[in-house]
Order: C-alpha cells, then sequence, then structure tokens
C-alpha cells in the first residue's frame, strides 16, 4: 500500500513540474480515445483535412 501511495505521490510532483507534458499527453490520449471510439466519418474528414494543413505549418517551421 506504501509504495503505491508513493508512486502516486510521485506522479504527482512530476505532473506538477511537467505541466506542459502532462497536458500535452492528457490532450493525445483525448484526441487519440475520441478517433477510435467515438469519430464519425465526418469527423474523420475534417480531422483529415486539419491534420494536413498541421503537416504544411510544421513543414515552414
Amino acid at each position: 500500500m506504501e509504495d503505491k501511495n508513493s508512486q502516486t505521490i510521485a506522479n504527482k510532483k512530476w505532473q506538477s513540474k511537467n505541466r506542459d507534458r502532462t497536458r500535452y499527453l492528457r490532450n493525445r490520449s483525448t484526441a487519440r480515445g475520441f478517433i477510435k471510439n467515438q469519430a464519425t466519418d465526418e469527423d474523420i474528414q475534417e480531422l483529415e483535412i486539419l491534420i494536413i494543413s498541421r503537416k504544411k505549418e510544421l513543414k515552414n517551421l
């Protein structure tokens, strides 16, 4: 029980020190879950357009 508690404390400490990374990982997980479990064909078509646009932006950086 103590190991789990100490691990939870360590996780919270890491998350508080790495807020941007934590937000990135949470958002990525949410996006993947939406695509896998809830996205309709229309959603996927819109996301494909957004992905192409984002790839172009990243190429120009």
